[in-house]
């Protein structure tokens, strides 16, 4: 690829993550723990490989039928009472938010995970407007007192140990050095349970959307997001389009799936579905609740060969999978969506000629697809995308040139034997010296060819 800033940052970044030990060893821990549990929860089925083709269906039939889901959608869920908006731009769906929080007068925001607020860098922009947004998922808050993205789809500090999690809450919440995981969380709860009745707004993103019954799916372990969306008056649902489910009876296959190879139990803890407002009569809920449709790219990815991976449903198995992700971390990447599935879209979200290079990333060994749960050809999309990124013209002068001489050199055995050993031994040393020789001995050329031994061997 030509060098980009993008580029230059991932390779540098991944130079020092490749050789951090103390790193890939908190990674490794975390990986490992989440290897030992996914066999319990696929446990659950009685044919694993056929919900996989079910689920695969679904998406399929979704994103087939996009459109006139989402005006299904739109139609039900008004008819409940909510509003929806539609954001083709991350600034559209960020104007849409400010213009709630003006008209509400908001100060302060709980906000539960959510990859698509990540996305459109959503924090930042209420900080900028004056209002206060405090993440309520545990792995968010961390990463927000760190002042850090997050470092996985589902698990963001994957990457800190408890120790980093014990120093990280003294120095920003005064807790005693050295507490347990269990005196972390509560220290945690103590932290936040107020602001939840102090907020004005609760923002959260969703799972799945369901157009039959104008729904939003809401899956987590720590009750976070049903606070979130019970105190405030007003609820802000932000969602990318490609969430789309067919029908309420989707969630029998979709939330056990999600929950096996998002975290290896048998189903989350705390599954919500929100079709509006709180209704005459029901004691809780928010007065308003507003759904933001989020386009944002992925149209791009609807109208080519790519749209196979609008059926992801963010589990993040992909990523626990992937030996360059087990190598190089989450933030090696300067993607809101990293690993195998964000090398992926990333670049049709965010523009080929600046994250092209992440499709390279990869080893191509089908890891990824193997463990999809909708049956995502990862790897070949992957494949793809370099393939986009060559008729772009997106590499370099160099590496095309050197493809161009080593292609016709393999395709002629009348070239190969004509150059001489020490010739063949220059040209690849000169063609990959810096990429594969610079941590690797470069392979040595034999004395004589197999061809040249084949000769002889019959001559004789």
């Amino acid at each position: 690829m030509k060098k980009t800033a993008n580029l230059s940052s991932f390779l540098a970044k991944s130079k020092i993550k490749a050789n951090d030990i103390e790193h890939k060893r908190k990674l490794a821990f975390n990986i490992d723990k989440y290897d030992a549990a996914v066999p319990n929860g696929q446990a659950q089925f009685a044919d694993l490989e056929l919900a996989r083709k079910k689920a695969r269906n679904i998406k399929w039939k979704a994103i087939e039928n996009l459109g006139a889901y989402l005006e299904a959608f739109e139609k039900n869920f008004t008819a409940n009472g909510g509003k929806v908006i539609w954001a083709e731009t991350a600034d559209e769906a960020l104007k849409a938010v400010g213009n709630i929080c003006k008209e509400k007068n908001a100060k302060l925001v709980v906000k539960s995970k959510s990859m698509a607020t990540e996305e459109i860098h959503l924090n930042d922009y209420l900080q900028n407007k004056g209002i206060t947004s405090i993440e309520t998922d545990l792995g968010e808050y961390i990463q927000q007192l760190d002042n850090e993205p997050p470092y996985h789809i589902v698990t963001p500090a994957m990457h800190k140990s408890k120790e980093d999690v014990a120093r990280l809450f003294h120095e920003h919440l005064g807790t005693a050095p050295g507490l347990t995981p269990e005196e972390l969380t509560q220290a945690a709860r103590k932290k936040l349970r107020p602001e939840y009745t102090r907020a004005d707004i609760g923002i959260t993103g969703a799972n799945f959307i369901l157009p039959d019954i104008g729904g939003i799916c809401v899956s987590e372990n720590e009750g976070n997001a049903r606070l979130s969306t019970s105190f405030p008056k007003t609820h802000i649902v932000i969602v990318g389009i490609e969430k789309m489910l067919t029908s309420v009876n989707d969630l029998r296959i979709m939330w056990p799936l999600l929950a096996t190879y998002g975290t290896g139990q048998k189903l989350t803890v705390y599954n919500s579905i929100f079709t509006g407002p709180a209704q005459s009569g029901e004691t809780d809920g928010p007065t308003e609740m507003h759904v933001i449709l989020l386009d944002n790219g992925r149209s791009n990815l609807l109208h080519t060969n790519m749209r196979e991976s609008l059926y992801c449903i963010r589990c993040g198995a992909c990523l626990n999978a992937c030996p360059v992700y087990k190598n190089i971390g989450g933030h090696t990447y300067g993607t809101t969506y990293s690993g195998p599935i964000g090398s992926v879209i990333a670049p049709h979200l965010q523009g080929m000629s600046e994250f092209g290079h992440l499709s390279y990333a990869s080893s191509l060994c089908g890891k990824c697809t193997d463990v999809c749960p909708v049956k995502i050809s990862i790897h070949e999309l992957l494949l793809e995308n370099r393939h986009i990124a060559v008729k772009k013209n997106l590499n370099g002068f160099s590496e095309n040139m050197g493809w161009a001489i080593w292609t016709r050199a393999m395709l002629s055995r009348r070239l190969m034997n004509s150059a001489g050993d020490a010739l063949k031994q220059k040209l690849v040393n000169k063609l990959f010296g810096e990429s594969w020789g610079l941590h690797r001995s470069m392979p040595q050329f034999a004395d004589k060819s197999f061809n040249k031994l084949w000769k002889e061997r019959n001559k004789a």
